[in-house]
């Protein structure tokens, strides 16, 4: 038997001065489309903002539905978007900024198990990794540099026999 641990690098930031001018503005960018964010039913709102390496910044966010498996989460409108729109265009960075009308969001939330996927699919088609930000209202900012940070032993198209 081998064990092992496989782990990851988290910055924290305590506020946005401590980032860079690009990483407040993506941060800007989400945030400004979580408050279009439709969520009635939630009540939870998120906005993505994704950054190109053609400097075009591509925004989502969630979009609720009475049926819940309806709806989309805003990281994905936001990267399937901009796949739409820039095919072949590689994603840089995603900012992710989320906020609750029923409570508090003390921490950044993390992109769910969808989400993780469909990013790490850019991820590995450009073969190049794309850091992500993220933010609640209040509190620390989290950066890490990859998607694959946060998907370890992600599922590919290896398995699927087409690698």
């Amino acid at each position: 038997m081998e064990k092992k641990k496989i782990g990851f690098e988290l910055l924290i930031f305590e506020d946005e001065t401590e980032l860079s001018q690009n990483d407040q503005k993506l941060l800007q960018d989400a945030a400004e489309a979580r408050e279009n964010a439709y969520a009635p039913y939630s009540k939870f709102k998120v906005g993505a903002a994704v950054l190109l390496e053609n400097g075009e910044v591509v925004i989502g966010n969630n979009q609720e539905n009475a049926s819940y498996p309806s709806g989309l989460c805003a990281e994905r409108v936001a990267i399937f978007h901009a796949g739409a729109k820039y095919p072949g265009v590689t994603v840089k960075s995603i900012a992710i900024c989320a906020s609750s009308s029923k409570h508090e969001v003390g921490v950044p939330a993390a992109p769910c198990g969808n989400c993780r996927q469909s990013i790490i699919e850019y991820e590995q088609k450009q073969n190049t990794p794309i850091s992500l930000l993220l933010r609640s209202e209040k509190g620390p900012i989290y950066k890490c540099s990859s998607m694959a940070d946060i998907l370890p032993l992600a599922f590919n198209n290896s398995f699927l026999g087409d690698s």
